[in-house]
Protein backbone atom coordinates (compact mmCIF):
# COMPACT_ATOMS: atom_id res chain seq x y z
CA UNK A 1 0.00 0.00 0.00
CA UNK A 2 2.69 2.58 0.82
CA UNK A 3 4.62 1.70 -2.12
CA UNK A 4 1.51 2.29 -4.38
CA UNK A 5 1.34 5.94 -2.40
CA UNK A 6 5.07 6.74 -3.33
CA UNK A 7 3.70 5.72 -6.83
CA UNK A 8 1.00 8.30 -6.92
CA UNK A 9 3.35 10.59 -5.70
CA UNK A 10 5.92 10.52 -7.66
CA UNK A 11 3.68 10.51 -10.61
CA UNK A 12 2.07 13.63 -9.39
CA UNK A 13 5.41 15.84 -9.35
CA UNK A 14 6.22 14.30 -12.77
CA UNK A 15 3.04 15.77 -14.60
CA UNK A 16 3.58 18.91 -12.24
CA UNK A 17 6.96 19.23 -13.56
CA UNK A 18 5.33 18.40 -17.40
CA UNK A 19 2.64 21.10 -16.77
CA UNK A 20 5.33 23.32 -15.75
CA UNK A 21 8.21 22.69 -18.88
CA UNK A 22 5.15 23.28 -21.17
CA UNK A 23 4.10 26.45 -19.65
CA UNK A 24 7.96 27.90 -19.78
CA UNK A 25 8.05 27.73 -16.17
CA UNK A 26 11.23 26.03 -14.29
CA UNK A 27 10.64 22.68 -12.81
CA UNK A 28 10.25 23.38 -8.75
CA UNK A 29 13.25 21.68 -6.91
CA UNK A 30 13.46 19.79 -3.85
CA UNK A 31 14.26 21.32 -0.59
CA UNK A 32 18.36 20.79 0.04
CA UNK A 33 19.03 20.97 -4.08
CA UNK A 34 21.43 23.69 -4.79
CA UNK A 35 19.43 26.54 -6.34
CA UNK A 36 19.85 28.18 -9.57
CA UNK A 37 23.13 30.60 -9.85
CA UNK A 38 23.39 34.12 -11.15
CA UNK A 39 26.92 33.26 -13.07
CA UNK A 40 25.73 33.36 -16.27
CA UNK A 41 24.23 37.35 -16.46
CA UNK A 42 22.78 38.82 -19.77
CA UNK A 43 23.25 42.09 -18.82
CA UNK A 44 27.27 42.86 -18.94
CA UNK A 45 28.95 44.92 -16.61
CA UNK A 46 32.42 45.82 -15.07
CA UNK A 47 32.27 45.35 -11.49
CA UNK A 48 33.73 48.81 -9.38
CA UNK A 49 35.61 48.95 -6.75
CA UNK A 50 38.80 49.01 -4.96
CA UNK A 51 41.78 47.10 -5.81
CA UNK A 52 42.63 46.84 -2.25
CA UNK A 53 39.31 44.97 -1.37
CA UNK A 54 40.98 41.96 -3.60
CA UNK A 55 43.23 41.40 -0.66
CA UNK A 56 42.29 39.47 2.63
CA UNK A 57 44.27 41.72 4.60
CA UNK A 58 41.91 44.84 3.67
CA UNK A 59 39.15 43.55 5.19
CA UNK A 60 40.65 42.13 8.38
CA UNK A 61 42.00 45.25 9.03
CA UNK A 62 38.69 46.95 8.47
CA UNK A 63 37.29 44.18 11.25
CA UNK A 64 40.14 45.38 13.65
CA UNK A 65 39.69 48.71 13.07
CA UNK A 66 35.81 48.45 13.59
CA UNK A 67 36.23 46.13 16.71
CA UNK A 68 38.83 48.38 18.56
CA UNK A 69 36.38 51.14 17.48
CA UNK A 70 33.40 49.70 19.40
CA UNK A 71 35.65 48.18 22.05
CA UNK A 72 37.20 51.70 22.52
CA UNK A 73 33.73 53.52 22.94
CA UNK A 74 32.28 54.02 26.84
CA UNK A 75 29.02 53.40 28.15
CA UNK A 76 27.75 56.59 29.12
CA UNK A 77 25.06 55.88 32.53
CA UNK A 78 24.65 59.42 32.70
CA UNK A 79 21.45 60.70 32.41
CA UNK A 80 20.70 63.04 28.94
CA UNK A 81 19.82 66.36 29.22
CA UNK A 82 18.92 66.95 25.58
CA UNK A 83 17.07 64.73 23.30
CA UNK A 84 16.57 64.37 19.53
CA UNK A 85 14.91 61.73 17.87
CA UNK A 86 15.05 61.28 14.60
CA UNK A 87 11.69 58.85 12.59
CA UNK A 88 12.26 58.30 9.01
CA UNK A 89 9.16 58.12 7.77
CA UNK A 90 8.85 54.83 5.17
CA UNK A 91 12.78 54.45 5.86
CA UNK A 92 12.89 50.43 6.18
CA UNK A 93 16.13 48.27 5.82
CA UNK A 94 16.12 48.33 1.93
CA UNK A 95 16.28 51.64 1.60
CA UNK A 96 18.65 52.15 4.10
CA UNK A 97 20.52 49.73 2.06
CA UNK A 98 19.75 51.53 -1.24
CA UNK A 99 20.70 54.62 0.17
CA UNK A 100 24.56 53.74 0.96
CA UNK A 101 24.89 52.96 -3.22
CA UNK A 102 22.90 56.51 -3.70
CA UNK A 103 25.68 58.08 -1.70
CA UNK A 104 28.69 56.64 -3.93
CA UNK A 105 29.30 53.43 -2.46
CA UNK A 106 27.88 49.99 -0.90
CA UNK A 107 30.54 50.12 1.93
CA UNK A 108 29.64 54.00 2.83
CA UNK A 109 27.67 54.44 5.98
CA UNK A 110 24.96 57.05 6.60
CA UNK A 111 25.53 59.28 9.93
CA UNK A 112 23.89 56.84 11.78
CA UNK A 113 25.04 53.89 11.17
CA UNK A 114 27.91 55.02 12.55
CA UNK A 115 26.32 55.21 16.11
CA UNK A 116 27.27 52.61 18.27
CA UNK A 117 24.38 51.24 19.72
CA UNK A 118 21.33 49.39 17.25
CA UNK A 119 18.30 47.02 17.43
CA UNK A 120 15.20 46.42 15.97
CA UNK A 121 11.75 47.37 16.42
CA UNK A 122 8.14 45.28 15.70
CA UNK A 123 5.84 47.62 13.52
CA UNK A 124 2.41 46.01 13.75
CA UNK A 125 -0.54 47.81 15.07
CA UNK A 126 -3.18 46.42 17.24
CA UNK A 127 -5.25 45.37 14.45
CA UNK A 128 -2.74 45.29 11.56
CA UNK A 129 -0.18 43.02 10.70
CA UNK A 130 1.42 46.18 8.28
CA UNK A 131 0.79 49.13 10.09
CA UNK A 132 0.67 52.61 8.78
CA UNK A 133 2.17 56.00 10.27
CA UNK A 134 -0.39 56.83 13.00
CA UNK A 135 -0.83 54.14 15.25
CA UNK A 136 2.77 53.48 14.94
CA UNK A 137 3.81 57.21 15.65
CA UNK A 138 1.95 56.50 19.02
CA UNK A 139 3.53 53.88 19.85
CA UNK A 140 6.83 54.94 19.76
CA UNK A 141 5.88 58.86 21.00
CA UNK A 142 3.55 57.53 23.97
CA UNK A 143 4.46 53.88 24.47
CA UNK A 144 1.16 52.26 23.65
CA UNK A 145 0.30 50.26 20.66
CA UNK A 146 -3.71 51.29 19.21
CA UNK A 147 -5.15 50.62 15.99
CA UNK A 148 -4.72 51.55 12.68
CA UNK A 149 -5.38 54.80 11.96
CA UNK A 150 -5.37 56.73 15.09
CA UNK A 151 -3.37 58.76 17.32
CA UNK A 152 -3.21 58.70 21.06
CA UNK A 153 -6.25 56.69 21.16
CA UNK A 154 -7.15 53.51 22.75
CA UNK A 155 -7.51 50.76 20.75
CA UNK A 156 -10.57 49.61 22.57
CA UNK A 157 -12.30 52.49 20.16
CA UNK A 158 -13.01 51.95 17.11
CA UNK A 159 -11.38 54.35 13.99
CA UNK A 160 -13.83 57.54 13.52
CA UNK A 161 -15.96 57.14 16.40
CA UNK A 162 -17.10 60.50 16.79
CA UNK A 163 -18.19 60.06 20.31
CA UNK A 164 -16.42 58.13 22.98
CA UNK A 165 -15.15 59.03 26.68
CA UNK A 166 -12.15 60.84 25.88
CA UNK A 167 -10.71 61.17 29.44
CA UNK A 168 -10.47 57.43 29.49
CA UNK A 169 -9.42 56.40 26.49
CA UNK A 170 -6.76 59.44 24.80
CA UNK A 171 -3.22 60.07 26.24
CA UNK A 172 0.13 61.85 24.90
CA UNK A 173 3.45 61.11 25.51
CA UNK A 174 7.21 61.60 24.78
CA UNK A 175 6.55 65.81 24.50
CA UNK A 176 4.23 65.92 27.27
CA UNK A 177 6.38 64.06 29.74
CA UNK A 178 9.10 66.39 28.51
CA UNK A 179 7.08 69.71 29.13
CA UNK A 180 5.88 68.28 32.63
CA UNK A 181 9.99 68.24 33.49
CA UNK A 182 10.22 71.58 32.41
CA UNK A 183 12.26 70.71 29.27
CA UNK A 184 11.77 72.96 26.00
CA UNK A 185 10.22 71.11 22.98
CA UNK A 186 9.82 71.14 19.12
CA UNK A 187 8.86 69.36 16.23
CA UNK A 188 10.09 69.21 12.58
CA UNK A 189 8.81 67.50 9.82
CA UNK A 190 8.99 67.70 5.81
CA UNK A 191 5.30 66.66 5.85
CA UNK A 192 1.99 68.67 7.05
CA UNK A 193 2.39 69.49 10.32
CA UNK A 194 -0.72 68.02 11.11
CA UNK A 195 0.00 64.65 9.27
CA UNK A 196 0.05 61.27 10.87
CA UNK A 197 3.57 61.60 12.33
CA UNK A 198 3.95 64.74 13.82
CA UNK A 199 0.24 64.85 15.16
CA UNK A 200 1.73 62.28 17.25
CA UNK A 201 3.53 64.78 19.18
CA UNK A 202 1.17 66.66 20.91
CA UNK A 203 -2.98 65.41 19.39
CA UNK A 204 -5.21 62.86 20.31
CA UNK A 205 -7.46 61.53 17.09
CA UNK A 206 -9.92 58.83 16.35
CA UNK A 207 -8.92 59.59 12.96
CA UNK A 208 -5.55 61.11 11.66
CA UNK A 209 -7.22 62.72 9.09
CA UNK A 210 -8.75 64.65 10.87
CA UNK A 211 -6.88 67.60 10.10
CA UNK A 212 -8.87 70.50 9.96
CA UNK A 213 -12.47 70.78 11.00
CA UNK A 214 -14.29 70.27 7.15
CA UNK A 215 -12.64 66.35 8.00
CA UNK A 216 -13.94 66.72 11.05
CA UNK A 217 -17.24 67.40 9.99
CA UNK A 218 -17.88 65.54 7.07
CA UNK A 219 -17.40 62.14 9.44
CA UNK A 220 -19.25 63.15 12.24
CA UNK A 221 -22.21 65.54 10.58
CA UNK A 222 -24.59 64.22 12.93
CA UNK A 223 -22.40 65.10 16.19
CA UNK A 224 -23.53 67.72 18.00
CA UNK A 225 -21.12 70.65 17.91
CA UNK A 226 -19.91 70.54 21.41
CA UNK A 227 -19.77 67.02 21.32
CA UNK A 228 -17.63 66.48 18.08
CA UNK A 229 -13.56 65.87 18.34
CA UNK A 230 -11.31 68.87 18.08
CA UNK A 231 -9.13 68.80 14.96
CA UNK A 232 -5.82 68.03 14.82
CA UNK A 233 -4.45 71.64 13.60
CA UNK A 234 -6.61 72.95 16.44
CA UNK A 235 -4.82 71.15 18.75
CA UNK A 236 -1.57 72.60 17.89
CA UNK A 237 -2.64 76.01 18.71
CA UNK A 238 -4.95 75.67 21.59
CA UNK A 239 -4.02 72.04 23.31
CA UNK A 240 -1.66 71.41 26.18
CA UNK A 241 1.36 70.15 24.35
CA UNK A 242 0.79 72.03 20.92
CA UNK A 243 0.68 75.17 22.04
CA UNK A 244 4.13 75.18 24.51
CA UNK A 245 5.75 73.40 21.72
CA UNK A 246 8.72 76.74 21.70
CA UNK A 247 9.37 75.68 17.84
CA UNK A 248 7.32 73.60 15.32
CA UNK A 249 8.23 73.47 11.62
CA UNK A 250 6.86 72.01 8.92
CA UNK A 251 3.76 72.62 6.16
CA UNK A 252 0.59 72.04 5.75
CA UNK A 253 -1.04 75.65 5.67
CA UNK A 254 -4.28 74.79 4.10
CA UNK A 255 -5.30 73.14 7.53
CA UNK A 256 -4.75 76.70 9.56
CA UNK A 257 -6.78 78.88 7.30
CA UNK A 258 -10.47 79.32 5.85
CA UNK A 259 -11.14 78.14 2.71
CA UNK A 260 -11.44 81.71 1.45
CA UNK A 261 -8.16 82.47 2.46
CA UNK A 262 -4.99 82.41 0.53
CA UNK A 263 -1.91 81.45 1.52
CA UNK A 264 1.55 82.90 0.75
CA UNK A 265 2.07 80.96 -2.05
CA UNK A 266 -1.98 81.85 -3.12
CA UNK A 267 -3.44 78.51 -2.40
CA UNK A 268 -6.90 78.18 -1.00
CA UNK A 269 -7.44 76.89 2.95
CA UNK A 270 -9.87 74.01 3.92
CA UNK A 271 -11.07 75.22 6.88
CA UNK A 272 -15.52 75.63 6.71
CA UNK A 273 -15.09 77.29 10.49
CA UNK A 274 -13.59 80.08 9.36
CA UNK A 275 -10.51 80.70 11.88
CA UNK A 276 -7.63 81.57 10.79
CA UNK A 277 -5.57 79.46 13.05
CA UNK A 278 -2.02 81.39 12.33
CA UNK A 279 -3.60 84.66 13.44
CA UNK A 280 -5.41 82.40 16.21
CA UNK A 281 -1.67 81.29 17.33
CA UNK A 282 -0.22 84.51 17.12
CA UNK A 283 -2.84 85.79 19.38
CA UNK A 284 -1.99 82.66 21.97
CA UNK A 285 1.59 82.76 22.19
CA UNK A 286 1.51 87.15 22.45
CA UNK A 287 0.46 86.61 26.26
CA UNK A 288 3.41 84.27 26.50
CA UNK A 289 6.41 85.33 25.08
CA UNK A 290 7.97 86.73 21.96
CA UNK A 291 6.58 84.72 19.09
CA UNK A 292 7.02 84.82 15.95
CA UNK A 293 5.70 82.97 12.34
CA UNK A 294 7.63 82.13 9.27
CA UNK A 295 6.59 80.73 5.74
CA UNK A 296 10.10 81.17 3.59
CA UNK A 297 13.71 79.99 4.75
CA UNK A 298 15.11 83.33 4.81
CA UNK A 299 12.64 84.55 7.70
CA UNK A 300 12.96 81.22 9.56
CA UNK A 301 16.88 81.76 9.40
CA UNK A 302 16.24 84.96 10.43
CA UNK A 303 14.12 83.90 13.61
CA UNK A 304 16.65 81.25 14.30
CA UNK A 305 19.61 83.54 14.82
CA UNK A 306 18.02 86.42 16.67
CA UNK A 307 18.15 84.74 19.95
CA UNK A 308 15.17 86.42 21.14
CA UNK A 309 12.15 84.35 20.42
CA UNK A 310 10.49 82.19 23.02
CA UNK A 311 8.23 80.61 20.00
CA UNK A 312 8.26 80.10 16.73
CA UNK A 313 5.87 78.55 14.52
CA UNK A 314 7.10 77.99 10.73
CA UNK A 315 4.94 76.74 7.71
CA UNK A 316 6.66 76.18 4.27
CA UNK A 317 3.37 74.64 1.92
CA UNK A 318 0.14 74.69 1.80
CA UNK A 319 0.21 70.33 1.99
CA UNK A 320 3.41 68.71 1.82
CA UNK A 321 6.75 70.53 1.92
CA UNK A 322 8.41 70.20 -1.36
CA UNK A 323 10.68 67.06 -2.16
CA UNK A 324 14.31 68.25 -2.38
CA UNK A 325 14.92 67.10 -5.77
CA UNK A 326 12.01 69.57 -6.63
CA UNK A 327 13.17 72.69 -4.56
CA UNK A 328 16.48 72.16 -6.71
CA UNK A 329 14.76 71.52 -10.06
CA UNK A 330 12.32 74.66 -9.43
CA UNK A 331 15.22 76.98 -8.19
CA UNK A 332 13.31 77.31 -4.78
CA UNK A 333 17.02 76.91 -2.49
CA UNK A 334 16.30 80.63 -1.30
CA UNK A 335 12.51 80.58 -0.55
CA UNK A 336 12.17 76.70 0.84
CA UNK A 337 13.86 75.19 3.42
CA UNK A 338 15.28 71.65 3.41
CA UNK A 339 14.95 69.33 6.46
CA UNK A 340 18.76 70.51 7.14
CA UNK A 341 18.06 74.07 7.55
CA UNK A 342 14.75 73.12 9.54
CA UNK A 343 17.02 71.35 12.37
CA UNK A 344 19.81 73.85 12.40
CA UNK A 345 16.98 76.79 13.22
CA UNK A 346 15.05 74.46 15.75
CA UNK A 347 18.47 73.90 17.61
CA UNK A 348 19.50 77.07 17.76
CA UNK A 349 15.63 77.82 19.54
CA UNK A 350 16.25 75.13 22.31
CA UNK A 351 19.78 75.06 22.71
CA UNK A 352 20.07 77.39 25.30
CA UNK A 353 17.37 76.04 27.58
CA UNK A 354 18.49 75.40 30.65
CA UNK A 355 16.38 72.34 32.03
CA UNK A 356 17.91 70.98 28.25
CA UNK A 357 15.09 69.45 25.48
CA UNK A 358 13.40 67.36 23.75
CA UNK A 359 13.50 67.90 19.96
CA UNK A 360 11.69 65.39 17.42
CA UNK A 361 12.18 65.43 13.59
CA UNK A 362 10.62 63.17 11.09
CA UNK A 363 12.34 63.11 7.35
CA UNK A 364 8.64 62.22 6.29
CA UNK A 365 8.96 62.42 2.27
CA UNK A 366 11.23 58.63 2.11
CA UNK A 367 7.43 57.67 2.36
CA UNK A 368 5.58 59.39 0.27
CA UNK A 369 8.15 58.89 -2.84
CA UNK A 370 7.99 55.23 -1.87
CA UNK A 371 3.91 55.44 -2.13
CA UNK A 372 3.93 56.89 -5.48
CA UNK A 373 7.25 54.15 -6.78
CA UNK A 374 9.57 57.09 -6.93
CA UNK A 375 12.81 55.55 -5.28
CA UNK A 376 15.14 58.40 -6.72
CA UNK A 377 12.90 61.08 -4.67
CA UNK A 378 12.76 58.67 -1.66
CA UNK A 379 16.47 57.94 -1.63
CA UNK A 380 17.53 61.40 -1.93
CA UNK A 381 14.82 62.47 0.60
CA UNK A 382 17.08 60.20 2.81
CA UNK A 383 20.08 61.50 2.23
CA UNK A 384 18.72 64.88 3.27
CA UNK A 385 17.00 62.64 6.65
CA UNK A 386 21.41 61.89 7.13
CA UNK A 387 22.93 64.70 6.50
CA UNK A 388 20.08 66.27 9.00
CA UNK A 389 21.23 64.10 11.97
CA UNK A 390 25.03 64.25 10.87
CA UNK A 391 24.54 67.69 11.75
CA UNK A 392 22.99 67.38 14.89
CA UNK A 393 25.10 64.76 16.02
CA UNK A 394 27.99 67.69 15.18
CA UNK A 395 26.21 70.39 16.91
CA UNK A 396 25.21 68.45 19.65
CA UNK A 397 27.34 66.66 22.66
CA UNK A 398 28.02 63.05 22.81
CA UNK A 399 28.42 63.83 26.52
CA UNK A 400 24.70 65.01 27.42
CA UNK A 401 22.69 64.49 24.18
CA UNK A 402 20.67 61.25 23.23
CA UNK A 403 20.01 61.07 19.55
CA UNK A 404 17.62 58.57 18.74
CA UNK A 405 17.17 57.41 14.96
CA UNK A 406 14.08 55.02 14.00
CA UNK A 407 11.43 54.51 11.85
CA UNK A 408 7.72 53.75 11.64
CA UNK A 409 7.37 51.42 9.46
CA UNK A 410 8.69 50.01 6.23
CA UNK A 411 7.89 49.55 2.07
CA UNK A 412 7.55 47.20 -0.21
CA UNK A 413 11.16 48.44 -1.71
CA UNK A 414 13.08 45.37 -3.06
CA UNK A 415 16.44 45.72 -3.93
CA UNK A 416 17.57 42.66 -5.67
CA UNK A 417 18.74 40.93 -9.14
CA UNK A 418 22.63 39.93 -8.39
CA UNK A 419 23.67 43.58 -9.71
CA UNK A 420 27.90 44.00 -10.08
CA UNK A 421 29.36 46.10 -7.84
CA UNK A 422 29.50 49.55 -8.48
CA UNK A 423 26.23 49.58 -10.62
CA UNK A 424 23.82 52.74 -10.70
CA UNK A 425 21.36 51.47 -8.00
CA UNK A 426 19.01 53.52 -9.88
CA UNK A 427 19.46 52.15 -13.47
CA UNK A 428 19.11 48.44 -14.68
CA UNK A 429 20.33 45.51 -12.52
CA UNK A 430 20.21 42.32 -15.35
CA UNK A 431 18.06 40.99 -18.48
CA UNK A 432 15.87 38.35 -17.25
CA UNK A 433 16.41 34.80 -18.61
CA UNK A 434 12.99 34.05 -19.13
CA UNK A 435 11.65 36.63 -21.71
CA UNK A 436 14.65 38.53 -22.86
CA UNK A 437 13.79 41.81 -21.31
CA UNK A 438 15.66 44.29 -18.58
CA UNK A 439 14.48 44.69 -15.03
CA UNK A 440 15.82 47.55 -12.73
CA UNK A 441 17.77 46.28 -9.36
CA UNK A 442 15.11 48.55 -7.58
CA UNK A 443 11.70 47.50 -7.35
CA UNK A 444 8.30 47.45 -5.60
CA UNK A 445 5.90 44.80 -5.04
CA UNK A 446 2.73 46.82 -5.64
CA UNK A 447 1.66 50.48 -6.75
CA UNK A 448 1.37 52.25 -9.72
CA UNK A 449 4.74 51.51 -11.19
CA UNK A 450 2.72 48.20 -12.51
CA UNK A 451 1.41 50.40 -15.47
CA UNK A 452 5.45 51.08 -16.55
CA UNK A 453 6.05 47.10 -15.69
CA UNK A 454 3.09 45.76 -18.18
CA UNK A 455 1.80 46.52 -20.97
CA UNK A 456 -2.30 47.53 -21.23
CA UNK A 457 -1.60 46.48 -17.55
CA UNK A 458 -1.00 42.52 -19.31
CA UNK A 459 0.98 40.56 -16.67
CA UNK A 460 2.20 38.40 -19.50
CA UNK A 461 3.47 41.27 -21.29
CA UNK A 462 6.00 42.41 -19.55
CA UNK A 463 7.17 45.62 -21.15
CA UNK A 464 11.02 46.65 -22.36
CA UNK A 465 12.53 49.76 -20.08
CA UNK A 466 15.25 50.41 -21.80
CA UNK A 467 14.30 53.52 -22.90
CA UNK A 468 12.93 54.79 -19.72
CA UNK A 469 14.89 58.00 -18.19
CA UNK A 470 15.89 56.83 -15.00
CA UNK A 471 17.32 59.81 -14.19
CA UNK A 472 13.94 61.53 -13.71
CA UNK A 473 13.32 61.74 -10.61
CA UNK A 474 9.15 61.49 -11.80
CA UNK A 475 10.18 57.75 -13.07
CA UNK A 476 7.91 54.87 -11.31
CA UNK A 477 9.41 51.82 -11.09
CA UNK A 478 8.48 48.39 -11.90
CA UNK A 479 5.37 46.81 -9.55
CA UNK A 480 3.65 43.52 -9.47
CA UNK A 481 0.48 44.38 -8.41
CA UNK A 482 -1.28 47.28 -9.36
CA UNK A 483 -2.56 50.00 -6.97
CA UNK A 484 -3.00 53.28 -6.41
CA UNK A 485 -0.56 53.72 -4.14
CA UNK A 486 2.06 51.70 -2.97
CA UNK A 487 1.77 49.85 0.26
CA UNK A 488 4.24 49.81 3.75
CA UNK A 489 5.71 46.83 4.59
CA UNK A 490 5.75 44.76 8.01
CA UNK A 491 9.34 43.83 8.95
CA UNK A 492 10.70 45.27 11.56
CA UNK A 493 12.84 48.74 11.24
CA UNK A 494 16.39 49.88 13.34
CA UNK A 495 16.79 51.86 16.21
CA UNK A 496 20.23 53.68 15.97
CA UNK A 497 20.97 55.57 19.15
CA UNK A 498 24.44 57.40 20.52
CA UNK A 499 24.50 59.43 23.45
CA UNK A 500 24.04 58.99 27.07
CA UNK A 501 21.54 56.07 27.58
CA UNK A 502 22.11 55.14 24.03
CA UNK A 503 22.89 51.27 25.26
CA UNK A 504 19.33 50.56 26.00
CA UNK A 505 18.19 50.66 22.57
CA UNK A 506 20.17 47.14 22.05
CA UNK A 507 18.33 44.07 21.15
CA UNK A 508 14.40 43.42 19.35
CA UNK A 509 11.86 45.11 20.86
CA UNK A 510 8.34 46.13 20.59
CA UNK A 511 8.26 49.87 19.00
CA UNK A 512 6.33 50.84 22.37
CA UNK A 513 9.00 50.51 24.46
CA UNK A 514 11.25 53.06 22.40
CA UNK A 515 9.65 56.31 24.51
CA UNK A 516 10.07 54.61 27.70
CA UNK A 517 14.01 54.52 27.20
CA UNK A 518 14.13 57.62 26.06
CA UNK A 519 12.47 59.08 28.90
CA UNK A 520 14.09 56.94 31.47
CA UNK A 521 17.71 58.15 29.61
CA UNK A 522 16.43 61.54 29.64
CA UNK A 523 15.17 61.55 33.81
CA UNK A 524 11.89 62.56 32.65
CA UNK A 525 8.57 60.66 33.24
CA UNK A 526 7.44 60.39 36.91
CA UNK A 527 4.27 58.37 35.93
CA UNK A 528 6.34 55.09 34.98
CA UNK A 529 7.84 55.18 38.69
CA UNK A 530 11.44 55.94 38.68
CA UNK A 531 13.05 59.06 40.02
CA UNK A 532 13.65 62.32 38.48
CA UNK A 533 15.36 65.54 39.13
CA UNK A 534 16.50 68.25 37.51
CA UNK A 535 19.73 67.66 35.20
CA UNK A 536 22.90 69.50 36.20
CA UNK A 537 24.02 72.68 34.28
CA UNK A 538 26.70 71.30 31.85
CA UNK A 539 29.51 73.58 34.48
CA UNK A 540 28.36 71.57 37.45
CA UNK A 541 27.45 68.17 35.97
CA UNK A 542 31.24 66.69 35.76
CA UNK A 543 31.81 68.10 39.39
CA UNK A 544 28.57 66.42 40.57
CA UNK A 545 28.86 63.18 38.65
CA UNK A 546 32.69 62.61 40.64
CA UNK A 547 31.09 63.18 43.82
CA UNK A 548 28.21 61.07 43.32
CA UNK A 549 31.09 58.18 42.89
CA UNK A 550 33.82 59.96 45.70
CA UNK A 551 30.90 59.84 48.25
CA UNK A 552 30.52 55.99 49.01
CA UNK A 553 34.04 55.77 48.98
CA UNK A 554 34.34 58.71 51.93
CA UNK A 555 31.68 57.48 54.26
CA UNK A 556 33.58 53.50 53.85
CA UNK A 557 36.87 55.16 54.74
CA UNK A 558 35.19 56.91 57.29
CA UNK A 559 33.31 53.91 58.96
CA UNK A 560 36.80 51.66 58.74
CA UNK A 561 38.42 54.53 60.59
CA UNK A 562 35.52 54.46 63.58
CA UNK A 563 35.84 50.79 63.71
CA UNK A 564 39.75 50.87 63.95
CA UNK A 565 39.02 53.81 66.64
CA UNK A 566 36.28 51.38 68.13
CA UNK A 567 38.82 49.10 68.37
CA UNK A 568 41.82 50.74 70.17
CA UNK A 569 39.20 52.66 72.72
CA UNK A 570 38.00 48.71 73.87
CA UNK A 571 42.11 47.78 74.07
Amino acid sequence: MASLVRCAVYLLIALSATSLSARGESTPREPGQQHPRSDRRVFQSVPIYDKQEEESEYWRTVAQRSLQHQAAHPRSERKAKNVVYFIGDGMGLSTVAAARMYLGNENMYLSFEKFPYFGLAKTYCVNRQVADSACTATAYLSGVKINYGMLNVAASVKRSSCEYDRNATEFKGLLEWAQQAGKATGIVTTTRITHATPGGTYASSADRDWEDDTEVNNDCPTTRQEDKPVDIATQLVYGSVGKNLKVALGCGRRHFIPADVKDEDGKAGKRSDGVNLIEAWKEVHADMGEARYVSDKKSLLEAAKSKKLDYLLGLFDSSHCLYNLEIDDQKLGDVKPKLTDMVDAALSMLEDSKQGYVLFVEGGLIDTAHHSNRPRLSLEETKEFHKAIELARTRTSEEDTLIVVSSDHSHTLMYNGYPTRGNDILGIGDISDKDGLPYTTLSYANGEGFYQTYADGNPSKRLDVTGYDFSDYRQRYLATVPLSSETHGGEDVGVYASGPGAHLFGGSTEQNVIPLLIAYAANIGDEFGWVTSTVPDDDNAASLQSMSQLLPMCLAVVCAFARQLYRVVLE
